[in-house]
């Protein structure tokens, strides 16, 4: 009965952990509204929306004009700020898995129903809501860039702090632990996820690849925290690997593509003869 009770204890444990987890696959979006004096707008309507799918959410701006989304899909969405007696403004962020956006707003004095003023938000490439370190892949850079076998997690190897050997054989690689090494850390010290869940090979533990073969056609986009990574991240010490596959939207859309890949034109490996 007693090793009973504690099996039972530890179920709400594993839950959260599990959601825990899942958690990695979003991301969040916050800032203060101020005035064109600097100082703090309460009570301000604050809404995020993406015209592609529809979605749409709204806030009000606390006692200090501070604003907060959290548990956002990643996405790139229009920011509507709206105050009695001052000017709207809005901005377009795109906002990154994994990555934290700041986006502060200084509304002008004007009538409600004037035009709307739009600022060009900054690069949301510049991480400045904490202290984790690691790129962000986004939609345009996977769909360009070129990598061998159309593995996506290739991609790891352009980051600083990476040491990538190359594709090698089943054996090599499960001899090898620095196949796939993050600032020094081995291979099975990755964890990757898709959509929140995990995606890590538990035999071999790939850094470059999950049990789930991930195409440029079928994600969105991914970010690789290599160094301090969140609380929100778990399981390995090492890279923390977020990827999100593509979803639809509310136009038709779709791609069509071929590879040719002759022989004729293709290097000998010198290992090979």
């Amino acid at each position: 009965m007693k090793c009973m009770r504690n099996s039972l204890q530890l179920i709400p444990l594993l839950l959260c952990v599990a959601f825990g987890n899942a958690q990695t696959a979003v991301t969040s979006i916050h800032g203060t509204v101020f005035d064109q004096t600097g100082a703090a707008l309460a009570n301000a309507h604050v809404s995020i929306s993406d015209p592609a799918t529809g979605y749409k959410s709204e806030r009000v701006t606390g006692p200090h004009g501070e604003y907060a989304f959290e548990q956002v899909k990643p996405d790139t969405y229009t920011i509507l700020v709206v105050a009695p007696g001052f000017a709207p403004q809005k901005q377009v962020a795109e906002l990154l898995v994994n990555q934290a956006r700041t986006a502060d707003f200084k509304l002008a004095v004007g009538a409600a129903s004037g035009e709307t003023v739009e600022v060009v938000s900054a690069d949301s490439a510049l991480n400045t809501s904490d202290a984790t370190i690691g790129t962000p892949f986004d939609t345009h850079q996977i769909q360009s860039l070129p990598f061998e076998g159309n593995n996506v997690l290739d991609l790891l190897s352009l980051q600083a702090g990476v040491l990538f050997l190359g594709d090698k054989t089943t054996q090599q690689q499960n001899t090898d632990g620095r196949s796939g090494a993050v600032d020094g850390a081995r291979s099975d010290q990755s964890n990757v996820t898709l959509d929140g869940v995990d995606d890590n090979d538990q035999n071999a533990g790939y850094a470059f690849s999950g049990v789930l073969r991930s195409t440029r056609d079928s994600v969105e986009e991914f970010r690789v925290v290599t160094t301090n990574a969140n609380a929100d991240s778990g399981r390995s010490s090492g890279s923390q690997v977020s990827l999100v596959t593509r979803s639809g939207t509310n136009a038709y859309h779709g791609s069509v593509y071929e590879y040719y890949r002759p022989t004729n034109t293709v290097a000998n490996d010198w290992f090979n003869k």
